[in-house]
């Protein structure tokens, strides 16, 4: 008798891809779409709708019976809320990070196993091996695609029973191959934001949320130069939004950029041309989840990203009492910003993450 297997279904290419790969290699295969979010963009329009109507089509020419189910509340208490806190405190949050291990491994996981599942799988872009009872989260064979930076927070358990279908594709053959299957996600394009924002305007989302307070942009000699529309709008190295063209001498310094925020003053700092002020050489770092393994040695060399498609940093990691992280880079990094995810490797192996506390200059 065949294996089950619940393929976590977006609305998406890769989801589709992953359900067709596994009906192929024999499996009973069930898809199950997550509703998450469900208030309207700014243009009235539910974005969900439209991914669980392609859901349909794809499960209809797969021949493969398909569920949907509303984690919205779940949504709401464990990434949401924590969204709203880190911006309200003046950090850049990862919501899509929380979001796998609160909800696509946690809820999800669970509503599987109701409907039989023998394993989950999912269309991310990695690998998970197991050796000794040990499950390892390795780097996918594109590494243009590779998500193991999102995937960072998850547990031993949460890993166990996960086929990832694609870990050995890229992603041209993945658009190819539903195109020859007729799929209706063939041509659909990659979502490239935050989950439940879309494609709606930032600042007016978060903005109906949290009430922003305008302040001053100084620059590093703490001249005002501008006006900001409120500090969570702004991220460490950002140069887009400042407003701050057409200032006599622009041309000759380069352009402007975020360096520094100021939240109990309400001040933005930015830096014309010269970007020595975003680089840091160390950072500190909370609540990291150990992925293969217990804390390690005291201290140890390795790799690591602290941003998405950064490539691999060499670092030196000092694992402190508390269980925090000290890493010290090798070479200075540009805008290591807090609230984001220092994630580290030891070759294709992800060891796990943890939020990025502060960065020392």
């Amino acid at each position: 008798m065949s294996k089950t297997v619940v393929v976590g279904m977006s609305g998406g290419v890769d989801s589709s891809v992953a359900a067709l790969l596994l009906k192929q290699q024999g499996y009973n295969v069930i898809g199950l779409f997550m509703l998450n979010w469900e208030e309207n963009d700014e243009n009235g329009c539910c974005t969900a709708e439209d991914d669980y109507t392609d859901v349909r089509r794809v499960c209809s020419v797969l021949d493969i019976p398909y569920y949907t189910v509303n984690f919205a509340k779940e949504y709401m208490d464990r990434v949401f809320s924590y969204f709203l806190a880190e911006y309200k405190a003046g950090r850049t949050p990862n919501p899509d990070v929380l979001c796998n291990r609160e909800i696509k491994f946690g809820p999800f996981l669970q509503e599987a196993k109701k409907l039989g599942a023998d394993y989950i799988a999912t269309g991310h872009y990695c690998k998970i091996a197991h050796e000794n009872g040990i499950h390892y989260l390795q780097k996918a064979k594109d590494q243009n695609k590779d998500q193991t930076y999102f995937l960072n927070q998850l547990s031993q358990n949460q890993l166990a029973d996960v086929l990832v279908p694609l870990q050995d594709m890229e992603k041209p053959a993945i658009r190819t191959l539903a195109l020859e299957y007729g799929l209706a996600t063939a041509k659909k394009k990659d979502s490239t934001c935050i989950c439940f924002i879309g494609e709606r305007n930032f600042r007016n989302f978060l903005s109906s949320y949290l009430p922003a307070q305008n302040g001053k942009i100084l620059d590093l000699e703490g001249k005002e130069v501008g006006e900001h529309m409120g500090l969570m709008y702004y991220t460490l190295g950002q140069r887009k939004g400042l407003y701050l063209g057409g200032r006599k001498g622009d041309d000759e310094g380069g352009r402007w950029f975020v360096v520094k925020k100021d939240l109990k003053n309400n001040i933005l700092y930015v830096s014309h041309g010269d970007e020595s002020p975003l680089y840091s050489k160390s950072c500190e770092v909370s609540g990291f989840n150990w992925i293969p393994f217990q804390r390690p040695e005291t201290e140890f060399d390795c790799m690591a990203k602290f941003r998405y498609r950064q490539p691999d940093q060499p670092v030196h990691v000092t694992v402190k009492k508390d269980g925090g992280l000290h890493i010290d880079f090798v070479d200075k990094q540009r805008a290591v910003t807090e609230g984001q995810y220092a994630v580290l490797y030891d070759g294709i192996n992800c060891l796990g993450g943890g939020v990025i506390d502060s960065a020392e200059y």
